[in-house]
């Protein structure tokens, strides 16, 4: 899957929020793709210190990333379990982030799982509680996960039990 979208930058490289006062500005194409390499996935996860001892090629195929094959600026991962996900994975590298990198991957990931049926999300996070409060999540006591988020190897073991547990309702396509 690959999806394009238009981000706003100045010549200096950085982004903007609507036109630029220091001159005018360049569409760039942000691509995100589907299926990232393993060894270039496990190496972003682990270098900001996320799991990775179950990452497979089965989990890989609900893994976007953003960037070259050999070096991904972005990265979002799901496990799909019928109408719910875990959010498996999201990370941005040092030098990518503040530019909203994080939440388009995120709404990436929102979309797709609403095109796969999803209709509830759930994530743990021991760090970025704020930025997913944000974009809507909400959190959650651990007694209230469903049975089949309680049985993937985040929930029962790779997250601490401090990790914030969140949710988000989605709808999937084709529903009000």
């Amino acid at each position: 899957m690959l999806i394009e979208l238009r981000a706003s930058a100045t010549r200096e490289g950085r982004q903007t929020r609507g036109p630029s006062r220091i001159g005018p500005t360049v569409s760039e194409p942000l691509m995100i793709r589907g299926r990232p390499p393993r060894s270039t996935a496990v190496a972003l996860l682990q270098a900001q210190g996320l799991p990775v001892s179950d990452i497979t090629g089965e989990h890989l195929e609900h893994f976007f990333f953003v960037g070259s094959d050999g070096s991904p600026t972005g990265l979002v991962g799901l496990e799909l379990y019928r109408a719910d996900a875990l959010l498996r994975s999201l990370v941005v590298a040092e030098n990518a982030r503040n530019k909203s990198l994080g939440s388009t991957l995120i709404d990436h990931a929102e979309q797709y799982a609403a095109s796969k049926g999803v209709r509830s999300i759930y994530l743990l996070t021991t760090t970025a509680e704020a930025f997913f409060k944000r974009l809507g999540y909400e959190r959650i006591e651990r007694s209230n996960a469903p049975p089949s988020i309680e049985r993937t190897r985040e929930f029962a073991g790779l997250c601490p039990a401090s990790s914030a547990f969140m949710s988000k309702r989605i709808y999937p396509i084709g529903e009000p």
